[in-house]
């Protein structure tokens, strides 16, 4: 076997792997909030900081969008496709680009576990809260999407360089 395909073989069973792992531990995290938190008070770890707060999420972030659950999934369907097309197909292998598979994954781990939650609930199970600041509810999935995207944007302006995103991303130049 080549060292491409061997590559490509590793890098499906690490993605399904370590995607499984974090669907279900945001999962288990949402199945914990509904047992010990639905239709309970607050849960306070840090008084006037932070507490479990149970709450159906039937919108977007920040509870945009409410009601809107077609939109949800015909999205959530196009944004998996694209993650899942970006990692098997366009990311270069190379430990240089391990981080930007790892945030692939962690992308894709976020969204697909809120979506569960939408297609078998009609909402999503979010559950903590940032008293201090008022944040807005969020649960496990979220935090994936959210560290994802910070990684990306630090990543992308202190470690790669535009060489880099041409691997992935090539500029169509059209000769004259």
């Amino acid at each position: 076997m080549d060292k491409k395909r061997r590559f490509m073989i590793t890098k499906i069973i690490a993605g399904l792997f370590s995607g499984i792992l974090l669907i279900a531990f945001d999962q288990w995290t949402k199945i914990l909030a509904v047992s010990h938190l639905m239709g309970k008070s607050d849960y306070v770890l840090m008084d006037g900081v932070f507490e479990l707060h149970y709450l159906e999420n039937r919108g977007a972030a920040f509870g945009i969008l409410q009601n809107q659950k077609v939109l949800f999934v015909v999205l959530t369907i196009l944004i998996l496709s694209a993650i899942v097309y970006i990692y098997l197909c366009r990311l270069p292998q190379g430990k240089r680009y391990l981080p930007l598979h790892i945030m692939t994954i962690l992308f894709f781990s976020g969204a697909l576990g809120n979506f569960i939650d939408r297609l078998t609930k009609g909402y999503v199970v979010d559950f903590f809260y940032f008293s201090l600041i008022d944040f807005p509810v969020f649960n496990v999935a979220d935090i994936y999407v959210t560290v994802a995207a910070g990684l990306l944007l630090v990543f992308g302006i202190f470690y790669y360089k535009d060489e880099d995103f041409e691997k992935f991303f090539p500029s169509r130049k059209t000769s004259s």
